[in-house]
Formats: C-alpha cells, structure tokens, sequence
C-alpha cells in the first residue's frame, strides 16, 4: 500500500518504518526541515532501540523516505496517517491545533479518495473535528479512522510488529477491511483487530493508559503506607501480584509515572469528563499521588541528614523517566533535582543516553553531568537511584562506598536488596522497604 506518515516524531517515525518493513511503500513528512535532513541520512533524533537499524534498512530498499512536502506527502498516497503531538494545555485539555492544522493541508492539496487515520492520541470526538475540517478544503471523498497506538518506549519496535491487539475505529466496513489489510503481517500470531466506532476507539486509548497509571499511584499509596506500619512492599507485591486477576505488571512502587503518555493522557481524560459536567474522582487522586509520588524520596533524605543538607552533594542515577529511552517528560528526576537545588544541595548526575536531553532542558542549572556513572560518585555524600536502568543494577557496591563520603543510597526503584546493602555497611532507604 501507499502511506504517508505525517509527523516524525516517536510515534510516527516509528510507525513508517513498521509499515515499511512490511513491504508498503511509506512517505515520511514533517516540517522541520533539519529533522528530515538528518533522517535523510539514517540519523534518528529519538533513542529507541532496533529503530535506527530499521530506518536504515528501509532507507536503502526505497521503500521509506521523508519529505518536507505536504502536497507531494497527501497526493502520492492512498492512506495518510496524523501522527503530530498533542501537548497539555495550562487547563490539561490536548491541543489539538497541530492536528487540525495537519486535516486542513491534506483538505487542501487532496486528489482523490483518501483514508486519513489519527495515530496520535486525541480526545473524544476529534475524528469528528478532523472530518469537518478536511471538509471545508475539499470536494474529494474521504473517510477518517482513529487507530490510536499502544507502544511502550524502549519496545515500541517490537510493539508496533507484535501487538497485543490493533484497534480500528470506523463505521465504514469497506474501510475497516482496507485497514486489516494492512494490519494482518503484524497479527499473524492471531492477537486480534478489533473494529469499533471512531469515539470508543479514541476513548479506548486514553481508559488504556489511565487503568495502568492507577495500578501504579495505588502502588506507591501501599508503598508509603508500609513504611507507615513496617511492613515491606515487596513481599506485599509478590503477595497479590500472584492473584491472576491483578497480575505482576505495573505494581513495581517507586518515585511516580512520568514521559509523553500517562500524565498527558490522564490530563486529558480528566478534563474531557469535566466538559460533560463529570469527575473522575479515581483519575484525579491518580494525578495527586503520582506529583507527590516524585518527590517520595526527599523526607528521607533530609530524614538521614539531620533535616539539614544545604551544601551537600548527591550522586544521582538515572534521568530519562524509564530505560532505554531518552525521553524526559514528566521525569521524577527533574522534580527531585529541582527540589535538592531548592533545598542547597548539589547534584552530580548520569545516565546512559539522557544527558544531551537534560542539556537541551537546560537542566546543567540544577545539576553536573557525568559521562560514567562512577565518576558521578566522587566526593557525594549519597546516592540517589532514579532509573532502573540494567547498567545500574550489578553495580560494584565496594567501590561505590569508596566514592560516597557517606555510604548511603537511596533507592526510587527498589531494585537493590535492604539485608545485603546493611551487610556492605550502607544505609539504605528505598520506597516501601522494610
């Protein structure tokens, strides 16, 4: 098939480059013209593994390329896929005016019959706004699709090419059918593709990821009552997360969610019950627990050192908002950081793909960066754990207290053992840990 792909950020670059590799021809159009310059030559602005090897590959065979031009973009293709951002509002509500913008230039430059299909995730009701809008531009018949995606970042690839279900949404059979099509290499496996109207199908994704940012707040909530009663979170985790009803996923405690989607989407869900004149009353504590939840490790540090830690030091591990990936959206470690420089305090600060990212935040305000997480170490009086990354969890813990001025470290992951570490001589203060 003949698809474009309009916008090349996370999730539009990776789903050109899926399309792609399942043999469709895909144009690629955004217009930043020195991201496309770049992509022109294999360069991939994100850090997301198995992507850079994929775009590379369907760069050579011709069957991907980008584009700075919308008309060519919308009129050498038969479905056309808006994959541009939907950033908060001050008030939470999704912008929507990249989106509509985005309708209004395929109205304009259309040249016949076009399938035109929302990745990006939108509130209730936007495949309406987007068909009225193309509307306006044009007298070419067209249908409008909400397919939203579901790719976790640091697996989107794998996500994208072995879903757990494609949604659809679409009232037009004839469409639907085109849409399976070209769904059916990524779903050889028999998980499903299920066809819904376009309102549930865009309510689907945000009721997705909002059920999954509150098993998580309600997991801190349990993790700060056990260090309330001295019970210990883990044994509390494994206890229900045997129950198959509940599960393992998504029941890890830590310092809060962060990146593009749970607060964005939660945001939004919220704020769309709120125009009909309805609370979210779960959502809304979800969102409280999760700011608090950011800065969980805070009182303990200053609990260790006396209430006092003006001119201290702090190694800090980790700065995306999870593994293998760089994005730092919502991250815990930009709250604490924050806070530690409120407070007096320094930090020193590594992680293994981030710190151009922090550096473009402009975040080497609040914090040293360091290219080994070692170095990170020198002269700090404690270690702050933030990101679960593998380069961190076998660290060399004799060298590590050599370093610290203080054997100390705090864990917001939890991913360290309390008895060893107090073996070692650390003191060691994780989430929800006994």
């Amino acid at each position: 098939m003949k698809i474009t792909v309009i916008g090349t950020g996370y999730v539009g670059l990776v789903a050109g480059a899926c399309f792609a590799e399942s043999g469709n021809t895909v144009i690629c159009m955004d217009k930043d013209e020195k991201k496309i310059e770049s992509l022109r030559k294999g360069e991939i602005p994100i850090y997301e593994p198995g992507l850079d090897s994929l775009v590379k590959r369907n760069l050579d065979n011709g069957r991907l390329r980008f584009t700075t031009d919308i008309r060519e973009a919308v009129q050498l293709s038969d479905i056309i896929f808006i994959a541009v951002g939907t950033p908060p509002g001050e008030d939470g509500s999704a912008d929507l005016s990249h989106v509509l913008a985005v309708a209004e230039s395929i109205g304009k430059h259309m040249n016949g019959f076009k399938i035109i299909v929302n990745k990006s995730t939108v509130p209730v009701g936007t495949a309406d706004k987007v068909r009225e809008t193309i509307a306006r531009e044009t007298d070419f018949a067209f249908e409008v699709v909400s397919n939203p995606e579901f790719l976790k970042e640091g697996a989107a690839v794998d996500d994208f090419m072995y879903p757990d279900r494609v949604v659809i949404g679409t009232r037009n059979e004839e469409v639907a059918e085109i849409m399976k099509e070209l769904y059916s290499p990524f779903v050889r496996t028999g998980n499903p593709i299920i066809v819904m109207d376009e309102r549930s199908a865009e309510l689907t994704k945000y009721a997705a990821n909002s059920i999954l940012a509150t098993k998580i707040s309600f997991m801190n909530e349990i993790a700060n009552l056990c260090d309330l009663v001295g019970a210990d979170v883990e044994m509390v985790r494994r206890g229900i997360g045997s129950d198959k009803r509940i599960g393992y996923s998504f029941i890890f405690p830590g310092t809060g969610y962060g990146g593009s989607c749970f607060p964005k989407d939660v945001q939004a869900i919220i704020r769309t019950a709120r125009e009909y004149n309805y609370r979210l009353r779960i959502l809304e504590a979800v969102q409280a627990v999760n700011e608090e939840q950011k800065l969980v490790l805070i009182p303990k540090i200053l609990r260790h050192f006396k209430g006092d830690i003006k001119g201290k030091t702090f190694a800090m591990w980790g700065l995306s908002f999870k593994p293998r990936t760089n994005d730092m959206r919502e991250a815990p470690s930009i709250s604490i950081m924050k806070k530690l420089h409120e407070l007096g305090a320094r930090v020193q600060a590594h992680d293994p793909v981030a710190i151009p990212e922090a550096r473009r935040l402009k975040l080497d305000q609040y914090a040293t960066f360091f290219e080994n997480n070692y170095d990170a170490l020198k002269g700090a009086d404690g270690l702050i754990l933030v990101t679960e990354w593998l380069d961190y969890r076998e660290p060399d813990f004799e060298r590590i207290k050599e370093l610290l001025n203080t054997p100390v470290i705090f864990d917001g992951r939890n991913i360290y053992s309390p008895k060893k570490l107090k073996k070692m001589g650390f003191a060691y203060y994780g989430v929800g840990r006994r």
